[in-house]
């Protein structure tokens, strides 16, 4: 075990609501603990904040915490930072306040949360910079996002009247790094833009995690699934003198395409949450309501050197359901919680009667695609995502090499993350970094060859973060390297409504993917869970907001609509499929997320 590294009391050191000393908690000089649980505004729609904010209150908790995303709100380098609207924070952090309870800031400007990039701007990451680091490069960056976020959670401190009573340094850096000059750096870069409330990091319980993630002086946090006297012990060890708080308690876990549909018994959740409450222990719960990944947002994680992509739904088995639902450990966890009051939240939101809609074909997939115009990149290599300035879709590149008469094999070498490989527009098949090689036929004539290549999310934790996108190796065919490409952007999540028409139009299809069309009859808008039996992969748009990707490789079924998507009347949903339609869409009265697999994630 390292030295132990020894703090000076906290009451000397933090000026706002939340304060320790003698290893306890205290709020304005009153012993409290903090009950909170993680809930994210970039999650949720924002017609539904307040009913979350309440039915976290109702689990009896008395804090919510977010992170803030920035990629999120400044998608692009050249755009002033957006707060309105889904990216209204101050808004999300003042209706908490408004429904009685505190909050703690998360602004990393890491954030991990399974979203795409791990909350860092691609347009940063795409450049050689030192991501996570004292390089002047990324902390320059860092400072401006800062200049324009930090003041407005300073101003809703509980200094200043509003609901804000701690914010953390960065984000689990001990997971990732030991550079202290750069946690020392946002620390003060947080205090000189106002930060007055307290502030503290959160890290692994291991002494390696905690050796690169704490700073002496601010309170040092942890994130745990389990084994919360190990950690508690640990801490003592080190830091003898603070209190035992948890930023994170993982009750439940995320899911990947493909593989099971992860959950986490009530008893085991209900148990480790006892042992962390235990004896004046603080904590967050992680996550109080998951909500869900809209649009292109879900990250990926990297396993064995291969990409595991989050899915659409983010509702990580969390006592308060993705789509609100008060669950079994909801009611657990209250009781855990000691919380005895009426609940003034129905356990069940309303949602529209299950039907059967029918799919209609409207058109092509590289013809709807072809009908949006975007600026082509013309180079002897493919364009990444990055060099186009693209965050999330595809890219469509474009090349015409002449093939001599046989077969022959045609290699992407470095396909990030998934393909479709067209000659004189006939599939030839999906390419991937386990299956890089399609067979090719050439009569000795040029051949338009057209490969899509679609981003699967970016990395949002380790060393993989910041990845590029796209075609990043040579195309072969055979040995030969294929030159000279017209790399087009599909900027998918950026699409709006009337493009999302205009590639709709260019019909009639004559394939067995592209884009169609449902419509739907809405009396009074309500929940609803979209499914798409027989149809392979693709994505989902409600009244041209982009809703997420669906897979039938599973393990989620059905996509998440919440009611505030749909308006009374007509409704239309627009479905891109990538490989194959099938003819209808489904409305289901109940969300279908997969075959479960328990699953309790731990430090070794």
């Amino acid at each position: 075990m390292s030295p132990a590294h020894t703090t000076t009391d906290a009451a000397a050191v933090a000026a706002g609501a939340l304060t320790w000393r003698g290893g306890r908690v205290y709020r304005h000089g009153v012993p409290h603990r903090i009950l909170s649980g993680a809930l994210h505004y970039f999650r949720v729609h924002p017609d539904l904040w307040r009913d979350r904010i309440r039915r976290l209150a109702d689990l009896g908790l008395n804090t919510v915490d977010t992170y803030v995303a920035w990629n999120f709100h400044q998608p692009r380098e050249n755009e002033a930072p957006r707060f309105d609207g889904w990216r209204d924070v101050e808004r999300f952090i003042r209706t908490v306040g408004e429904e009685g309870l505190d909050v703690i800031v998360r602004p990393g400007p890491y954030i991990c949360a399974e979203w795409s990039n791990g909350g860092l701007p691609s347009w940063l990451t795409g450049r050689d910079v030192a991501v996570r680091s004292s390089d002047p490069a990324f902390t320059s960056a860092v400072g401006h996002w800062f200049d324009e976020l930090v003041p407005r959670i300073a101003a809703l401190q509980t200094a200043e009247g509003g609901p804000v009573v701690a914010v953390q340094v960065e984000n689990e850096f001990g997971s990732f790094g030991d550079d202290h000059a750069y946690l020392r750096w946002n620390r003060q870069a947080l205090s000189a833009r106002g930060i007055r409330e307290l502030l503290f990091t959160a890290d692994g319980p291991t002494d390696l995690m905690l050796d690169g993630g704490t700073l002496p002086g601010t309170l040092t946090a942890v994130t745990l699934g389990s084994k919360p006297e190990a950690a508690r012990r640990l801490l003592a060890a080190r830091r003898p003198d603070e209190p035992f708080v948890v930023a994170e308690f993982w009750n439940g876990w995320f899911d990947h395409w493909g593989k099971p549909h992860h959950v986490r018994g009530v008893e085991s959740a209900v148990g480790t949450l006892r042992g962390i409450i235990a004896d004046g222990g603080s904590v967050s719960v992680y996550m109080a309501h998951g909500g869900t990944n809209f649009g292109l947002w879900a990250g990926a994680n990297e396993h064995e050197g291969r990409l595991e992509s989050v899915v659409t739904s983010y509702d990580s088995d969390a006592p308060i359901a993705e789509d609100g639902t008060l669950t079994a450990k909801f009611f657990a966890v209250r009781e855990a919680l000691g919380a005895s009051g009426p609940l003034r939240s129905p356990a069940r939101l309303p949602t529209l009667p299950p039907a059967q809609v029918p799919l209609v074909h409207r058109a092509d997939l590289l013809a709807g695609l072809g009908a949006v115009p975007a600026p082509t990149w013309t180079a002897p290599r493919p364009a990444s995502f990055e060099q186009l300035g693209l965050d999330a879709g595809m890219v469509l590149h474009t090349a015409r090499p002449r093939i001599p008469a046989g077969e022959h094999r045609l290699t992407l070498t470095d396909v990030r993350d998934r393909a479709l490989v067209f000659a004189d527009g006939t599939l030839l098949g999906t390419a991937d970094p386990d299956s890089p090689e399609l067979p090719i036929r050439g009569t000795g004539d040029v051949v338009r060859l057209e490969i899509l290549v679609e981003n699967l999310g970016r990395v949002n934790y380790g060393p993989g973060i910041g990845r590029h996108k796209g075609l990043l190796g040579p195309v072969l065919i055979d040995r030969r390297t294929v030159q000279g490409w017209d790399s087009t952007p599909v900027a998918l999540q950026e699409w709006t409504s009337a493009e999302l028409a205009d590639a709709v139009a260019v019909g009639p299809p004559i394939t067995h993917a592209g884009f169609a069309v449902a419509s739907l009859h809405v009396d009074t808008p309500a929940d609803t869970f979209l499914a798409l039996p027989g149809s392979s992969r693709g994505l989902v748009w409600v009244n041209g907001f982009l809703l997420g990707r669906y897979w039938e490789i599973g393990p989620q079924t059905t996509l998440y609509c919440p009611a505030p998507l749909l308006r009374a009347g007509e409704n239309t949903v627009t479905v891109l499929e990538l490989e194959r339609l099938g003819g209808i869409l489904e409305l289901r009265d109940r969300p279908e997320l997969g075959p479960p697999e328990e699953y309790v994630e731990e430090f070794g």
